[in-house]
């Protein structure tokens, strides 16, 4: 190594330390973004299944016998619609997402759905069926038995069933025929997209890239992160070396102060950065409970009244006592969590008391209720 490159890898390994001093309370960049273009493109097909044990469409399906009469003319074989008669077979939608970078001769994990009345594809096989993109060129076929992982059995006055019978899966059923060419630089430039948008994050991802790369990167919105890598990295083999080296990078992100409350199972989730005003919280339970009886009226001896029945309700009303608490402002989530507590009230209080103190203005953070 010369003195040039040994001086350059000192100031870069310079820059590097309080990065990776602080690596336990920063996350990488391939952990929170990704290179713009570099996603999964899904494939789909309509297929036939075959060897079903009398357990497929029925004959008022249509469309699985013209679908298998198309299948056997390839294969020359001449039959009417009329002529196929048989429920061994099902017509089937064909699902896949094909990688980015995928390459002919890779094999993808296919989900089979039944579109017919069939009852199972237990036991089916997949005919090859050509899998399309949305530009309708075909990049894969798929083809293989079926498992269902499950199954669904039927008599005359029961049935027994596990799982769904009519959506299989194949591993590795596909067989990847076509790439997907993608080039990583836009020009002379590539971008780098939050997968949680946010202006500090995107503008402390660019100020990181340019302490080692000077001048190089530019937050475009809270989302994304325009670069122009150096010389030395703008042809298309040595920029993935590039992209390595930025995705090694360690920062913190930020994000928006929120409470997650989820009312049908009662959960709770808030963020690092919430922060609750100093606020008083009285909450106490009210219970009532209503009594109905039936009481029978007997008429005096020797009297013309007769015998009733005579409703009566009892009400009782409980109220707990509940003393003002008065939570102080938190600086943590875990001194909020703890004031909370002192009340000694359940998750689905919590949940009241959020949103009361939301509506007081007093918490600072955005309330989502799911």
């Amino acid at each position: 190594m010369s003195i040039l490159g040994q001086f350059f890898f000192i100031v870069l390994f310079s820059c590097l330390i309080p990065y990776c001093e602080s690596a336990n309370a920063a996350i990488r960049v391939k952990d929170i973004a990704y290179i713009k273009g570099v996603r999964d493109n899904q494939l789909y097909g309509y297929g036939l299944v075959a060897g079903l044990q009398g357990s497929g469409d029925s004959q008022i399906f249509r469309f699985t016998r013209q679908l298998a009469v198309n299948i056997f003319e390839k294969l020359g074989v001449l039959i009417s619609e009329a002529d196929f008669l048989s429920r061994n077979i099902a017509a089937v939608t064909i699902t896949v997402n094909i990688p980015a970078f995928a390459r002919p001769g890779d094999k993808l994990d296919v989900i089979i759905s039944s579109i017919g009345d069939a009852k199972s594809l237990e036991g089916g096989v997949l005919l090859q069926t050509a899998l399309q993109g949305a530009d309708n060129e075909v990049y894969a076929v798929a083809q293989g038995p079926l498992s269902i992982g499950g199954y669904n059995i039927e008599g005359q006055s029961q049935s027994v069933r596990k799982n769904i019978a009519t959506t299989a899966y194949i591993s590795n059923g596909a067989i990847v025929e076509k790439e997907i060419h993608f080039s990583l630089l836009q020009g002379k430039s590539l971008s780098i997209v939050l997968r949680d948008p946010d202006f500090t994050t995107a503008n402390r991802l660019a100020e990181v890239i340019n302490t080692i790369y000077p001048n190089a990167a530019k937050a475009i919105d809270a989302a994304v992160v325009t670069i122009v890598p150096p010389k030395d990295f703008q042809s298309e083999d040595s920029v993935i070396r590039f992209v390595a080296n930025i995705e090694e990078l360690y920062i913190k992100p930020d994000s928006i102060a929120r409470v997650v409350i989820n009312e049908r199972t009662g959960t709770i989730v808030a963020g690092e950065n919430v922060r609750i005003s100093t606020v008083a919280v009285a909450h106490g339970n009210l219970s009532i409970t209503i009594t109905e009886r039936a009481e029978v009226s007997q008429p005096g001896a020797l009297s013309s009244g007769q015998t009733a029945i005579v409703p009566r309700t009892d009400i009782q009303a409980e109220e707990e006592e509940k003393r003002l608490n008065i939570i102080q402002e938190g600086v943590t989530i875990s001194d909020v969590a703890r004031a909370l507590n002192i009340l000694g009230v359940t998750p689905r209080d919590l949940i009241s008391i959020f949103q009361a103190i939301k509506r007081a203005g007093a918490l600072h953070a955005e309330l989502v209720i799911m």
